[in-house]
């Protein structure tokens, strides 16, 4: 058959099982094992727990699951609402200057995490609520963390950057390497927009009262 047909009754056959509501990895199997049984034979088969073992025994694969483990140890403890509250803190007297830390914050949590969905996930279930709450219209506070997310794909460690020059046989340090200015150069441009945008807008007035959050002041 021609690789190029081939490719395309491949190609239709995975969008049509991931479309079925079936996850990834067990659609991705089940293409794999349909067109092995339906070009080579049963006995294709034998080969897949080897291919299997032999893909997944790389040294440099095994720093994603940690990367993915310390970003989820991260979310489900103070460290990630203590770093959003220092940022919030030192740049209260800046228009719009939670929506600024909001960025600050997800610029920080990507590089502890390398994932943009875990950055967007984290950071947004904070720093949303806080932005509505305080008067900044929704489509800065939802948009500045969407584009903060996308950080978690740039900033060191970035599981893509794995992945990517494991398949291409690229240096992964050089990688990462370059991404730590546009990850950063990405950090101040998408503050000083956010200080642009909500200034135009009028919103982001909020200014430190002098009471912490859960400490009752004595009088």
């Amino acid at each position: 058959m021609d690789p190029l047909l081939l490719g395309g009754l491949i190609a239709l056959a995975t969008i049509l099982i991931l479309f079925s509501g079936a996850s990834v990895a067990l659609g991705l199997l089940l293409v794999s094992a349909l067109f092995l049984v339906a070009f080579d034979g049963v006995r294709s088969l034998e080969l897949m727990p080897e291919v299997f073992f032999g893909k997944l025994d790389s040294f440099a694969l095994l720093s994603i699951p940690m990367f993915i483990i310390m970003g989820a140890s991260i979310a489900s403890t103070r460290a990630g609402a203590d770093l959003y509250e220092a940022l919030e803190r030192w740049l209260t007297r800046v228009p719009g200057g939670l929506v600024i830390s909001n960025i600050g914050a997800c610029g920080l949590f990507a590089a502890m995490s390398g994932s943009s969905p875990a950055t967007c996930a984290a950071i947004g279930k904070m720093g949303i609520p806080e932005m509505l709450k305080r008067g900044y219209p929704e489509g800065i506070a939802t948009g500045s963390i969407a584009a903060g997310g996308t950080l978690g794909i740039l900033i060191p460690p970035s599981v893509t950057m794995i992945v990517y020059g494991i398949a291409t046989e690229t240096s992964i340090g050089r990688l990462f390497l370059a991404g730590v200015f546009p990850g950063l150069m990405l950090v101040g441009l998408f503050m000083a927009w956010s200080l642009y945008a909500t200034w135009r807008q009028g919103a982001g007035g909020h200014r430190w009262s002098g009471v912490i959050p859960g400490v009752r002041n004595s009088r």
